[in-house]
């Protein structure tokens, strides 16, 4: 499972060692214990860039490209990262803190012992990514596509899941109990393969009847 996400930058085991950015993010550059602070980075590409211990605080990220890119053991802290390019890229041992992910395509992606604390998801295409031991922690997952992807070992304690999307999703060791709110707008025979609790159950009957095909009548 992934270890526990730091809440602030000291709690970082590589804190000491970090250096600070300064300038644009560069296509296929190696950046290795750097701290990104604050400040926005507009329509830059750093695809194919590869990012190792490093932490990224107050950052905002606007339309960039980091497609193929590779995060190990990165932090992200209260970031908002909007319409930006992240497919086919790899996050391991990584964890995003109180941020904002809209508009983002990170299709193709995969995600191994991630988490991910108190962050807004809107309009995020993560179809045909591989998730494997995710936390999605009292997150707002809106309008995800989790279509064609596939999730082992992932959970959602505190979070809500509104219009989310399964349709073709494969799902192993799924943890669904603790979700506050689990909306789907499609795809709910990808639930095969998930835990979810009775009430979830009872509050799914209706979609799941629909799905079937099953007209539900009492008079």
């Amino acid at each position: 499972m992934p270890r526990p996400a730091p809440e602030q930058l000291t709690d970082l085991p590589y804190a000491d060692l970090l250096r600070p950015h300064a300038g644009p993010l560069r296509s296929d550059e190696r950046y290795d214990t750097v701290h990104f602070e604050g400040g926005e980075h507009t329509d830059e590409s750093a695809s194919g860039a590869s990012f190792l211990e490093c932490a990224f605080t107050g950052v905002a990220l606007s339309g960039v490209k980091l497609r193929q890119a590779r995060f190990n053991e990165v932090w992200v802290q209260a970031g908002r990262w909007v319409a930006c390019d992240l497919s086919d890229s790899e996050w391991q041992d990584g964890a995003i803190v109180g941020g904002v992910l809209a508009g983002i395509s990170a299709y193709g992606s995969a995600l191994r012992r991630v988490v991910l604390r108190g962050c807004k998801l809107e309009a995020v295409n993560l179809r045909a990514a591989v998730l494997r031991d995710v936390v999605f922690e009292d997150c707002l997952l809106r309008d995800v596509d989790f279509g064609e992807a596939k999730l082992t070992e992932v959970s959602f304690p505190g979070s809500t899941l509104e219009e989310v999307r399964l349709r073709g999703a494969r799902l192993s060791k799924v943890d669904l109990r603790g979700a506050s709110r689990l909306g789907l707008a499609d795809g709910h025979e990808g639930l095969r393969g998930a835990v979810i609790n009775s009430l979830q159950l009872m509050e799914l009957a209706p979609q799941f009847a629909h799905a079937l095909g099953i007209e539900v009548k009492d008079r």
